[in-house]
């Protein structure tokens, strides 16, 4: 079966099934997520899948995504700012 059979099976099955389906798998993921950053485990990742995929049915999920997207995008770009800055700021030892 290929790609898109299968995704043209998927838009097949009755709106409220795939809400029922994406729903139950999406915040499945999330929850496991919240409860692995307590826990040892993949929590972030966790949580970004179940948003992805919730995305594919609820507008307001694919809103957050993107807000963890831009939020993330931002924390990376800060981060690397602090780290060029350390780096510029602490001379290198010279060699003896």
């Amino acid at each position: 079966m290929n790609r898109e059979s299968l995704k043209q099976s998927w838009r097949m099955l009755p709106h409220p099934i795939r809400w029922f389906v994406v729903a139950s798998i999406g915040g499945t993921l999330i929850l496991v997520g919240i409860i692995f950053l307590v826990f040892p485990g993949p929590g972030i990742p966790l949580i970004i899948a179940g948003f992805a995929i919730l995305a594919s049915e609820f507008t307001w999920a694919g809103v957050v995504l993107s807000r963890m997207k831009e939020n993330s995008n931002n924390l990376i770009n800060k981060t690397k700012s602090i780290m060029r800055a350390r780096r510029d700021s602490n001379p290198k030892p010279s060699d003896p």
